[in-house]
């Protein structure tokens, strides 16, 4: 298919089945979300977990009430059908990946939108530096770290970041561009050593794929809003719903509205 690229087009298609993949690089200039859907009697303790870790969970939204399936802030959107691929957890184990969560929705549910670096990406590219997964027409490599989040209730567990390799020059020009950006995740958490955030091996991501790193360029790492399917996982909750890492939520609002001067 001739991928569209505009939020309500590209939302049109997934919602008809015609977009399962990774949305990295699509709908350009518009934010991304990683979303999270409890029983709203643990979503309390998950805002929580988001306002203690703004870093891998920037909160950019939530349904209005419990049973609401829009999120009219970032466009007419149908939480339920909107996301090329949603993961289903029960009690804290993944169970399957559907391309449609509508049989499932219930009264209770409550929705969250979180921010996603997809929407850095962009700035990174406009500024002329290389996204390697973007170049190689991948999804962003992931990895589970050995930094603690701060709990809140049954939420906890360690980050998750994603990584991009960047020459020396390049990764401080990321460190300025990204700072403006802390809705999406912000600056860089670590550059360099990957041993020193407890990852072994960077050809295999927890998640995503695996990219080039070249001669003279070193990973540099970022928070990542995956990182809310592993404090699932701690908390067990009897239902939780996230979107499969790289298929994102697709919103109306422009990335531009995230940046701070």
């Amino acid at each position: 298919m001739n991928t569209p690229q505009h939020p309500q087009t590209l939302r049109r298609a997934i919602r008809a089945g015609e977009h399962r993949g990774n949305t990295s690089g699509l709908a350009p200039g518009y934010v991304q979300c990683n979303i999270v859907i409890l029983p709203s009697a643990w979503a309390g303790d998950f805002l929580r977990f988001c306002q203690h870790n703004p870093r891998p969970c920037p909160l950019l939204a939530s349904t209005g009430h419990p049973g609401d399936y829009t999120l009219p802030t970032l466009g007419d959107i149908d939480i339920r059908r909107d996301v090329p691929s949603y993961r289903v957890f029960r009690d804290g184990v993944l169970e399957q990946e559907i391309s449609d969560i509508s049989a499932l929705w219930r009264d209770d549910l409550v929705a969250f939108a979180l921010g996603c670096s997809f929407s850095f990406e962009e700035a990174l590219l406009a500024d002329g530096l290389e996204v390697r997964n973007v170049t190689q027409g991948l999804n962003v490599p992931m990895y589970r770290t050995n930094i603690d989040c701060v709990a809140a209730g049954p939420f906890a567990g360690k980050m998750v970041v994603s990584m991009r390799p960047l020459r020396a020059a390049d990764a401080i020009r990321a460190v300025q561009i990204c700072t403006r950006f802390p809705a999406v995740h912000g600056a860089p958490i670590h550059l360099g050593d990957p041993s020193l955030i407890g990852i072994g091996d960077l050809a295999m991501p927890d998640y995503g794929d695996a990219v080039r790193i070249d001669a003279h360029e070193i990973p540099v790492f970022w928070a990542c809003g995956v990182t809310p399917q592993v404090a699932l996982e701690a908390a067990r909750p009897p239902l939780a719903i996230t979107h499969s890492p790289g298929c994102m939520l697709i919103s109306d609002l422009r990335n531009s509205r995230l940046a701070i001067m």
